[in-house]
């Protein structure tokens, strides 16, 4: 999705939204808030810590913020800075550095993560998502194959306990750094609005999101390096989709649940117009909220990457997980330092199979 694309998407459009409906906070509590001095010391610690900037933020030896409160410790910070992010005059963007440039780091990082809440889409395909401590992460080998061997039955005395094999993948899977780097000079932002530049902040964080899910994607369909792609199934005919096929791809997957359907614009299109899903209430509730009705109760996700003639059955609750070394960050220093010639966005993040029954493809061209 280009950026003029998601200028105008529902996702974008309703956060702008959401910006312009925010009410006034009224009267708050700054005075621990303003014992705290917001600098490069703060961030290292963070660093150290393993959180974000507003994550220590809200720990108790600095400015904790009570169940009522209407702005969290980061965003009292601004307010003691007097940036304004909304409304009729908020600050631009060379106000914010006069004012506040330690903060803009963080400013950074809050806005290209509310950007990725905007590709909701891989949070519906995956099982897990986990922290680990390494840049190589060795997935679980569960042994299913035998399904006697691990069924529930009575034991009697001396009798073999149903076992669940569990060891580990015979290929570590490397977990890789992913960088992106915001490049512009000084004077093309320094007249913008912070509300201008958030959406720009946005776009990032939702552009990344969208190339993770076409990681996970192809994590499904193609496997993790241990020889566990998913298994292929094809339609009736070449060439043509029809309900009966989506019939066939549910029915594989027991004892598991196909509960979502990942595919590319064609096949959703192919699927949407069915005669068997042409419910009445379908088009209106798309037309109403965007959202696309669920054939067989499977959920519909869109994903680009998919090839042409894939139709991807899930079952997310058992197929892949992610796996994090480093969730996404942005270079304090450089920010703070330079003025934007450079700001760097990182991440380090991979994609692994749990079970690889849990994902069956139908291809639609074949031979």
């Amino acid at each position: 999705m280009s950026l003029e694309q998601f200028l105008t998407s529902p996702a974008c459009l309703d956060a702008q939204r959401g910006l312009q409906n925010a009410k006034n906070v009224g009267p708050v509590d700054l005075s621990r808030a303003a014992a705290i001095d917001v600098n490069r010391d703060l961030y290292l610690e963070a660093e150290t810590r393993g959180m974000t900037v507003s994550e220590l933020l809200e720990c108790d030896e600095y400015d904790p913020s009570p169940a009522e409160s209407r702005l969290d410790a980061f965003e009292r910070q601004l307010v003691l800075s007097g940036v304004r992010l909304a409304g009729k005059s908020p600050s631009t963007v060379e106000q914010f550095y006069q004012q506040a440039p330690a903060l803009l780091p963080e400013f950074m990082l809050r806005e290209v993560k509310r950007g990725q809440s905007m590709c909701p889409e891989l949070g519906r395909l995956l099982a897990n998502s986990s922290s680990v401590a390494s840049n190589t992460y060795t997935p679980f080998y569960i042994d299913t194959g035998n399904q006697d061997r691990f069924s529930l039955r009575p034991v009697g005395d001396g009798a073999e306990v149903p076992q669940l094999i569990v060891t580990e993948q015979n290929h570590p899977v490397k977990v890789a750094d992913y960088g992106l780097a915001l490049k512009t000079s000084y004077k093309a932002l320094r007249y913008r609005s912070t509300s201008q530049f958030r959406v720009l902040l946005w776009y990032i964080g939702f552009k990344i999101q969208s190339d993770k899910l076409g990681m996970a994607v192809d994590c499904i369909i193609n496997g993790d390096g241990n020889d566990n792609p998913a298994s292929v199934v094809n339609t009736a005919a070449t060439g043509v989709l029809t309900y009966d096929d989506l019939v066939s791809l549910w029915a594989v997957f027991a004892p598991f649940e196909m509960n979502t359907i990942v595919t590319g614009l064609d096949q959703m299109k192919a699927i949407l117009t069915l005669d068997e899903f042409k419910d009445p209430l379908a088009g209106y509730r798309f037309q109403k909220t965007g959202e696309l009705f669920t054939p067989l109760g499977a959920t519909l996700v869109r994903s680009d990457v998919v090839p042409d003639d894939y139709v991807i059955g899930l079952d997310r609750r058992f197929a892949v997980e992610e796996v994090v070394t480093q969730p996404v960050t942005v270079e304090y220093d450089k920010v703070i330092e330079q003025r934007f010639e450079e700001a760097v966005i990182t991440e380090s993040v991979t994609y692994a199979k749990v079970l690889r029954e849990a994902a069956v493809v139908l291809d639609t061209v074949h031979s």
